[in-house]
């Protein structure tokens, strides 16, 4: 145990006199925090929308305000006498056709057709644009009450938003984002760490002494994830003081959570830096295979059930999906345990695989156990 303390406080000493790791460590994942945090935005909020209106009644300038009112929309106007003429320039990504006898029409309590023409290039976007001029559509008819009362269901669904009743996209992105920062800025900082003594040659003074593998692994884990949690300090007080995060409910899965995912990211950077011959290599393999599936494979910004498969597969060994989990829960929910017990468990397994195959990476050069 005493040659594993040494060894840390070795490294430590290390990170300390090395100024561009310590920006590496709390400089760098502040800003990515601040880039997603205030940058990433899921809900489709100012989408230009033109209107031609044929009819240009007061009814009909009653429903084009309604559109607007929804502050999901922005007017922009007509390219032309063509519908499609704004579309086709990019300046608008929907134009509503009002017909000519629009109000006669609706007053008459009879059918009547408005064009949407809606931008397909974003599948998503069309999606959300479709739906919302839909639902605006039928709650200016039920305000107006100018549906038909055979064509109102008997059923008045009240829906109420739980845990986020605000709709605050940051209660959803930031702690998401957690996940992505707290592994790949640990892990790449004991890549680097690792691949550094290869490149000096300092590992040789290693492979000369007494410490076994397991020792001189253990002494840069326990050093990387001091550095590692003090950087999820950092992190998280920022987070909770700028976007007005709180813990909701028992705080031990969190700081349990944090502990073995640190661990589990510091495990991760040591067996890619026992398999890189240099930083550049290490920097790399810490981006793609960890930055990569942190951010794309592990519910982060898409939907679990959305992957399809086989990459479905791999997103169950990957550690940021368990700890996003812990961390939504900690920070939106509140469950507790019972909503996330097996989380720190499947961390602590899958970051467990990564240590051991690291030590035997470095068994197989001139260590000996």
């Amino acid at each position: 145990m005493k040659r594993i303390l040494s060894q840390c406080w070795k490294e430590l000493n290390q990170f300390r006199r090395a100024r561009l790791t310590v920006a590496l460590a709390f400089v760098l994942p502040l800003a990515v925090l601040l880039i997603y945090g205030y940058a990433i935005r899921l809900e489709a909020k100012n989408i230009p929308l033109s209107v031609q209106d044929f009819d240009n009644s007061p009814l009909s300038r009653t429903y084009v305000a309604r559109l607007f009112a929804t502050n999901q929309f922005v007017p922009t106007p007509l390219e032309g006498t063509a519908p499609t003429a704004a579309l086709d320039r990019g300046t608008a990504k929907a134009t509503i056709v009002i017909p000519p006898d629009f109000e006669r029409q609706v007053k008459a309590r009879k059918p009547v057709t408005v064009q949407a023409l809606i931008d397909g290039t974003d599948v998503n976007n069309a999606r959300v644009i479709q739906n919302s001029l839909r639902a605006t559509t039928q709650f200016f008819l039920r305000s107006s009450d100018l549906l038909p009362p055979q064509a109102r269901s008997p059923i008045d669904a009240q829906v109420r938003l739980w845990f986020n009743p605000g709709r605050q996209e940051s209660l959803y992105i930031v702690p998401g984002i957690f996940g992505v920062i707290l592994w790949v800025f640990p892990s790449m900082l004991a890549a680097i760490a690792l691949v550094r003594e290869k490149e000096q040659g300092t590992i040789v003074q290693a492979y000369a002494s007494d410490l076994s593998s397991t020792e001189w692994l253990l002494g840069k884990e326990l050093a990387y994830l001091i550095v590692a949690l003090a950087e999820a300090l950092v992190v998280m007080t920022v987070a909770m003081l700028l976007f007005g995060l709180r813990v909701r409910g028992d705080p031990t899965p969190l700081l349990l959570g944090l502990v073995i995912y640190e661990a589990a990211a510091v495990a991760f950077g040591l067996l890619v830096g026992a398999r890189a011959g240099n930083q550049t290599g290490a920097v790399q393999g810490t981006a793609i295979a960890g930055f990569l599936t942190a951010l794309l494979l592990s519910g982060f910004i898409y939907r679990l059930e959305n992957i399809p498969f086989p990459l479905s597969l791999v997103s169950n060994v990957i550690p940021a999906r368990y700890f996003i989990e812990i961390t939504r829960d900690a920070f939106v929910r509140g469950t507790g345990w019972p909503g996330i017990w097996y989380a720190p468990l499947a961390i602590a397994a899958i970051g467990g695989f990564f240590f051991r195959i690291a030590i035997r990476a470095l068994h197989r050069m001139q260590f000996s156990d």
